[in-house]
């Protein structure tokens, strides 16, 4: 009886998981290289330019041996130095007040009007569409206009005084000036985080809240239990691009109240003050400074109240812990 024999088999190329990793690391590399170069060029270079601007200081007096000086002249740390002491520094240390509690005060407010209005967006009644149109509206406003609309309403003349009864000089320096800032921007800037918080509502299940419903769960345990974990999120991300818009606070105050108001002075204004009065090096410095600022109180809010931004955490699955885990058994001679 003849045997016939298997044809022989051509052998399969074994890709480890290693080399395909590098591979893919190598042309996500590349693909990004043009952006990130782009990115460079339009964000790294005018903070360089700015600290650098900020080590000079524009002189247009006579040395000590009574020559004409002109140009720029290193002062090193010298501009840092005079935004911290005398009066200057008790304008900026107004200013970064004015920063700070416009910042708190309005997305606290914001968030609170936001996530009310993403609730009432979202359920299924008759009219939704002109509601959820008239709620973004404000936000689509350039905000500009929206200070001069504002600033027509708190005018002496104007119907928030009418419709209060009393005489108020809101675009006076005072707290009421804080009021007309809070009152506009709060008007202006609370549907962005309704339309995020609306966005994370969309992708809850309906069963989730049908199995709540069935446990006996009452309406403000579904929210505080159920709705504000599964859109933290997409809320956090809101509150983190409103607190860095906040903290950069210029056109709303400077349009709706105008400049030298040290009520609504922010840092800023104070930039674009010592700008436009040709004092660049200064100018320069209070810009670090807020950039500096910025920056800290986005990576202390990442930080601490862990906003997934980049999308790091969704990456951190538990299938890969485990993987992770089996891998450092199998490294110690363990069976995994």
């Amino acid at each position: 009886m003849a045997v016939v024999e298997a044809p022989p088999q051509t052998p399969v190329p074994i890709v480890t998981k290693s080399k395909d990793t590098r591979k893919q690391g190598s042309l996500a590399a590349k693909l990004l290289t043009p952006t990130m170069g782009v990115l460079l060029l339009v964000i790294g270079y005018p903070i360089l330019a700015a600290i650098y601007q900020s080590l000079y200081s524009q002189n247009q007096g006579t040395d000590a041996d009574g020559f004409v000086v002109q140009g720029d002249q290193f002062v090193g740390l010298g501009n840092y130095a005079a935004i911290f002491s005398g009066d200057t520094g008790v304008r900026f240390w107004n200013a970064f007040y004015n920063t700070t509690f416009f910042t708190v005060i309005c997305v606290v407010i914001e968030v609170i009007l936001g996530v009310a209005m993403a609730l009432i967006m979202n359920k299924a009644f008759k009219g939704k569409g002109l509601i959820r149109a008239s709620i973004l509206v404000p936000w689509a406003i350039p905000t500009v206009v929206s200070a001069l609309l504002w600033r027509w309403i708190f005018d002496s003349n104007g119907i928030a005084n009418k419709l209060l009864g009393q005489q108020i000089l809101w675009a006076t320096d005072g707290f009421q000036a804080k009021a007309a800032v809070i009152i506009a921007d709060t008007w202006k800037t609370a549907p962005f985080i309704a339309l995020l918080v609306l966005a994370g509502l969309q992708v809850i299940p309906a069963e989730v809240y049908e199995a709540a419903k069935i446990d006996g769960a009452n309406a403000w345990r579904q929210f505080w239990s159920m709705t504000l974990p599964l859109v933290k999120p997409a809320l956090l991300v809101a509150v983190l691009f409103r607190l860095l818009d906040n903290l950069r606070m210029f056109d709303l105050p400077y349009v709706l109240i105008g400049p030298q108001k040290p009520s609504v002075e922010t840092i800023s204004i104070l930039a674009f003050l010592e700008n436009t009065n040709s004092r660049y090096g200064p100018a320069a410095a209070y810009a670090v400074v807020l950039f500096l600022y910025v920056v800290l109180v986005s990576y202390a809010f990442v930080k601490l109240l862990g906003a997934d931004v980049i999308g790091d955490n969704r990456a951190k699955t538990p299938k890969a812990a485990g993987r992770r885990r089996g891998l450092r058994t199998v490294a110690k001679g363990d069976t995994p």
